[in-house]
């Protein structure tokens, strides 16, 4: 157990589920469910048998050990996670990328950390009588604070910008169906972490298959996003048939922009599109990657790694909107509100790593 290392992994998982949308910039004359589905192939069915199989024993064996009952809720969480994904894409359409992710990383920060020791009735045991556990539950605390203040300087870039502003930033900015999408995919999205919780006796096979305990969370991911695949799949098609873009995936030019004769058509950039969708969901996988190495560093106090890459998400996702210009326009008013619940998310962060330390050092 080693919490500073721990958090070091949350913050290398937090940047990199902070960029993974930078790469869809690179996707050209795709529709968006071509594109979610392209780089959800990579980020949840490729690159999650890939890893394990390079740093697991037995992958293969570990899965099918595994009691029915914990296949069962570790892919359930993952498939209600999923929803809460698909949806997240659409909070970055409408809110950009920093007040997207405020807003949707809020309401699942809090319910993917309190809802596992509430379940398992450990809250108090571990949050209350402890002073390490205060610590973690202060940090918590700290932490939403930051994010209310992330969401108000958002808010306040959105008042003080016309709406040509807004469309050059985010083309389909919308504030009021932002927040409702971002709401609804911020609580689902906490199921993530309780697909994690409802698979531990995945992780504890594969460490007594001969896995390093570091690694030992890689077979879960497998499962869990499983699950998140089978409902953007899902989705991603019915979106697909719907909208008639199911040609996308092979064809070189777009049929709406076509003439009558034929000419005129747009090309579309087959291998370009392939290749920056599947590196986003490579880099979407990442942070997952990062954030299995990271709990297991945590010791008891492991459910507060979620606090942890929620906080670490925000921070790097916000960096992001202020490079790609987002928040050009905005106040120095609004700019300084992001500042400030940025460096109190990184407080947070602190604070959170410190409790884990301090139950460590009881521990022993």
């Amino acid at each position: 157990m080693n919490p500073l290392l721990g958090v070091l992994f949350h913050w290398l998982g937090g940047l990199a589920a902070g960029s993974f949308y930078v790469p869809f910039r690179g996707v050209k004359r795709w529709s968006w469910e071509t594109a979610w589905l392209v780089a959800g192939v990579f980020s949840w069915i490729i690159a999650p048998w890939v890893f394990a199989l390079i740093n697991t024993k037995d992958v293969v064996a570990v899965l099918r050990e595994t009691p029915r009952e914990t296949w069962f809720y570790t892919y359930l969480f993952g498939a209600m996670w999923g929803m809460g994904g698909l949806t997240f894409g659409l909070t970055m359409r409408y809110l950009g990328m920093s007040l997207g992710m405020a807003v949707a990383l809020g309401y699942c920060t809090v319910f993917g950390t309190l809802i596992p020791p509430l379940f398992k009735g450990e809250f108090h045991a571990k949050l209350i009588e402890p002073v390490s556990g205060r610590w973690v539950l202060a940090g918590l605390v700290v932490c939403v604070i930051g994010i209310v203040i992330n969401a108000l300087a958002g808010k306040a870039k959105e008042s003080e910008m016309d709406q040509e502003q807004k469309k050059t930033t985010v083309k389909e900015f919308n504030f009021r169906k932002g927040i409702l999408v971002a709401t609804f995919s911020g609580i689902m999205s906490a199921c993530f972490a309780f697909g994690l919780a409802a698979g531990d006796r995945i992780g504890e096979i594969s460490k007594e298959h001969g896995t390093d305990a570091i690694w030992s969370g890689l077979p879960v991911l497998i499962v869990v996003l499983l699950g998140g695949f089978t409902t953007n799949f899902i989705w991603c098609v019915i979106l697909n048939i719907r909208n008639r873009t199911c040609y996308e995936y092979l064809a070189a030019k777009q049929r709406e922009t076509a003439e009558p004769d034929g000419s005129d058509t747009r090309q579309i950039p087959l291998i370009f599109n392939y290749g920056f969708a599947a590196l986003a969901g490579v880099v979407w996988y990442f942070q997952f990657f990062f954030y299995s190495m990271g709990e297991t560093q945590m010791g008891d106090y492991k459910f507060s790694s979620w606090t942890l890459h929620m906080a670490s998400i925000i921070l790097f996702s916000s960096i992001w909107g202020l490079c790609l210009g987002e928040w050009k326009g905005a106040s120095r008013s609004a700019k300084t509100r992001l500042f400030i619940g940025l460096g109190i998310l990184v407080l947070s962060t602190i604070i959170i790593g410190y409790g884990n330390y301090i139950g460590g050092q009881s521990a022993h």
